[in-house]
């Protein structure tokens, strides 16, 4: 691995940055790997799950990449140009600008979720910025991880693109290498591992990682509709989303009527779980083993639990690693389904009666990528936006903060670091270099820092902080201590 990246480098450096035009023709390539194989990239996904659905693997990996790669395309010259500042010192002699430059070589970790969107949308931002890319896929979808390998050598130099596979020991290596960037998806406990791997080579990482994402029903929302598109947005790859809904707090009034038409949504959406070909399974047993063990631990303890299963069929089925969809209530702390990702067909639903209690919850916990509220944008939704913290927001709709393709997507705290999409992605695998020069014969800046210091240095410096505190006073009403504050053993009401 570490060969591929010092081949990169050399050629990254040899070359320079890459015109708008070399940076277009990388995307398209890239684009064009991904659309010309996707029969083949979805029956490699269809493999590595053992049930899947085409159509919505079709959707959320390929169609859904295309018009965020289209506007990172479009705007690659607008988004490359050189920035001037300081226009007024141009008359003095002085010229300033900020240029963006590329990083050199960007490393990206996908998951296996979405093994193909989630490579692709970085790269193409990594592209964009004139960056070289090398991507280790997911092992545990292996059968995909092997089939982009091959399409990438057929589009791409390995100077310009190369894929790695390999077992969770090639992905510690690739965390480890002195890359100029390093970008991952995955959980927050793997998210720690790769942040730290890249620290020992001072590497800049982005973060994009998970955890328990917050619903809302308002109390003047549609019960019925956000009942269906709450349950509808659980089940989108079966579950295995990072953004989708963990768990939903309803008026206390109103849960009844919220399970009920949540229920006959799955019910009506899944007739069959273990015939139906479509039906997203757990990717491997080891997720499908950790999902079940949830639903049970809060059984154990005393939640109860309603599995919206087809007449005739036993779920869950371990063989063909299926999770029937099922609402989990009465959840208490003591739970690890209270805690812990789900990333499974399971959805929690708490109650409230205050929205303080709810906020408090939140804030309680580690920040979630997304929160979601259903119902109208009123005093409630604004104050619930105001006074939590997430690293996007929707409203009466799954993933719909991901809908503007100029949209940064990221999370904060425990869900993330940095932010990509849109510019955010093409200035994350940037830097921008601030490029200052002068003509003039004396000097601007050494004379006033560096001995001998005339008097006439001294007098100006002096005045300079006279005019700063008289301006910050008249601004503050005062001097901005606070009141008994003491300075060099001074009071404030002593001081001048």
């Amino acid at each position: 691995m570490l060969g591929l990246l010092e081949g990169q480098r050399r050629s990254f450096l040899a070359e320079g940055p890459p015109d708008a035009a070399t940076r277009r023709n990388r995307i398209d390539r890239l684009v064009a790997l991904m659309v010309d194989n996707a029969d083949a990239l979805i029956d490699a996904l269809v493999e590595d799950f053992g049930s899947k659905s085409r159509t919505g693997t079709l959707s959320t990996e390929i169609v859904g990449s295309i018009a965020q790669v289209e506007h990172t395309r479009s705007n690659v010259a607008k988004w490359m140009r050189t920035s001037t500042i300081l226009r007024a010192g141009r008359m003095a002699g002085i010229r300033s600008e900020v240029v963006p430059c590329p990083l050199g070589v960007v490393g990206i970790i996908g998951p296996w979720n979405f093994p193909i969107h989630l490579v692709i949308v970085p790269a193409v931002a990594a592209f964009a910025a004139g960056n070289r890319v090398m991507i280790k896929m997911s092992e545990i979808t292996a059968t995909t991880a092997e089939l982009m390998k091959s399409l990438a050598a057929a589009y791409f130099d390995p100077t310009e693109l190369v894929v790695i596979t390999g077992d969770v020991g090639a992905a510690a290596e690739f965390s480890a290498l002195p890359f100029d960037h390093l970008f991952f998806t995955g959980s927050p406990a793997v998210g720690k591992l790769v942040a730290r791997a890249a620290s020992a080579n001072l590497v800049p990482v982005t973060l994009e990682l998970g955890g328990k994402n917050p619903v809302v029903v308002g109390p003047d929302a549609d019960i019925k509709r956000a009942a269906s598109r709450i349950a509808s947005g659980r089940m989108v790859n079966g579950g295995q989303v990072c953004i989708c809904p963990d768990y939903v707090f309803v008026p206390e009034s109103q849960v009844d009527e919220f399970v009920s038409a949540a229920k006959s949504t799955l019910a009506a959406a899944f007739p069959s779980v273990i015939a139906d070909p479509e039906y997203p399974a757990s990717v491997d047993h080891k997720n499908f083993e950790r999902v079940v063990g949830l639903v049970e631990d809060a059984r154990r303890h005393g939640a109860v639990v309603e599995p919206v299963s087809p007449p005739g069929e036993d779920l869950p089925d371990p063989v063909s690693r299926k999770i029937q969809p099922t609402i989990v209530r009465e959840v208490d702390d003591r739970m690890r389904i209270a805690h812990e990702e789900i990333f499974g067909p399971v959805l929690v639903i708490r109650t409230y009666r205050r929205l303080t209690d709810v906020i408090d919850y939140v804030n309680d916990r580690p920040a979630p990528l997304v929160t979601y509220w259903f119902g109208p944008d009123r005093k409630d939704f604004q104050h619930y936006v105001k006074h939590t913290r997430s690293g996007g927001v929707a409203r009466n709709e799954f993933g719909l903060h991901m809908l503007p393709s100029a949209a940064p997507f990221g999370g904060v705290g425990n869900s993330g670091m940095g932010a990509y999409h849109g510019k955010a992605g093409f200035d994350a695998f940037s830097h921008h270099r601030t490029v200052v020069g002068s003509d003039l014969p004396f000097s601007v800046t050494t004379s006033s820092a560096a001995a001998p210091f005339g008097r006439g240095t001294q007098r100006t410096m002096r005045m300079m902080v006279r005019v700063a505190r008289r301006r910050t006073h008249r601004r503050l009403g005062g001097d901005g201590r606070l009141p008994g504050a003491v300075v060099h053993g001074t009071t404030t009401t002593e001081v001048k």
